[in-house]
């Protein structure tokens, strides 16, 4: 399968321009992106509940500079 992928790579670098951008952009259509959307929406669940907890009290707010200090000595 490498040499296939190899030669199919060669064919196309040998491609114009516009006929590698034209098979980049079909590549790309072509990839199944349901994935990465189910992804995206857990991420936006996850920010939500996230801020939820916030305004409810559950949860308090730490500055960037507190949590990368913490890391640091933690990891020194």
């Amino acid at each position: 399968m490498d040499k296939e992928i190899g030669d199919i790579e060669k064919a196309a670098l040998n491609l114009s321009t516009q006929e590698r951008a034209h098979l980049v952009r079909r590549l790309i259509a072509g990839l199944d992106l349901g994935k990465d959307q189910d992804v995206e929406q857990q991420w936006l669940d996850e920010a939500e509940r996230r801020l939820s907890d916030y305004r409810s009290g559950k949860t308090t707010a730490r500055s960037a500079e507190e949590i990368f200090s913490e890391i640091e000595q933690k990891f020194s």
